[in-house]
């Protein structure tokens, strides 16, 4: 029967140190003997950290003069973060700073950023866009600013630019009436003169005579007086507020006013 062939590999044994005496002649010389096992494979050093750290690092950042392509969303500071670059966002400026341009947040999808390295200078049309679109962003900077006042309305000094102006301030206290419902009872009542006054009827008699466009009596001016207009009755804009904001209460309207009130 033919002998067993060794299928199992001899175990190794362990760092051993012993001595073997060789002859020299005579004289016996003591040398140490070492075998070298597989357990001394085992008291290797380790990788270091750093270098784990190294592999794990993106490829983009581990090989200079890599170029990175920007996306919407993109800052250098995001950017120097996703590739690990060393020194950060401001590295990645200085490297790049004749591509982005004095602004380092100026930066937009499609601009081309080396890793590692620093930049070639961008293309001449390219800097002028950047420049443009710096001094837009310059430019339209005060538009934040309150926006100017607006110049004061003037109205003409007659009978049109009273009852203009009496509307406006009429509209400003809710006191209803129209252009033509004012004008009509003016030209009844006075005929358009501011200083129009009634001598002879009972509210004269009774010491209150009917004065100016709308021929409105004291009494009823100061009772009616619409804030911000003048305290003279004859005054035109205030004698028409004063006359529409009694017919209001009334009436309802000096429109709904045809004939004496």
């Amino acid at each position: 029967m033919p002998a067993k062939g060794k299928h199992r590999r001899p175990k190794s044994r362990a760092l051993s140190r012993g001595l073997v005496v060789a002859g020299t002649g005579g004289a016996a010389l003591v040398l140490p003997v070492i075998a070298t096992t597989a357990a001394s494979a085992q008291t290797a050093p380790q990788s270091t950290p750093a270098a784990k750290t190294s592999a794990a690092a993106p490829a983009l950042a581990k090989k200079a003069g890599t170029t990175y392509s920007v996306v919407a969303g993109d800052s250098l500071s995001k950017i120097a973060d996703q590739l690990n670059v060393s020194g950060g966002w401001k590295k990645l400026y200085k490297d790049n700073r004749k591509v982005v341009g004095d602004d380092p947040r100026l930066i937009h999808p499609g601009l081309k950023l080396t890793i590692g390295k620093k930049a070639k200078a961008a293309p001449a049309s390219d800097r002028a866009d950047r420049a443009d679109r710096s001094k837009r962003t310059t430019t339209l900077a005060p538009a934040k600013s309150a926006p100017a006042a607006k110049p004061k309305k003037t109205y003409s000094n007659d009978l049109d630019g009273w009852i203009k102006e009496s509307l406006d301030v009429m509209a400003k206290h809710g006191i209803p009436g129209s252009y033509d419902g004012i004008h009509r009872n003016i030209m009844r009542e006075s005929s358009g003169n501011p200083l129009a006054i009634n001598n002879w009827d009972s509210n004269a008699a009774a010491g209150t005579p009917s004065k100016g466009l709308l021929q409105v009596i004291d009494p009823t001016f100061f009772a009616y007086h619409v804030p911000g207009t003048s305290m003279d009755s004859y005054d035109p804009v205030a004698n028409i507020t004063a006359a529409c904001n009694y017919a209001a209460d009334k009436y309802g309207s000096i429109d709904n006013v045809n004939g004496a009130y």
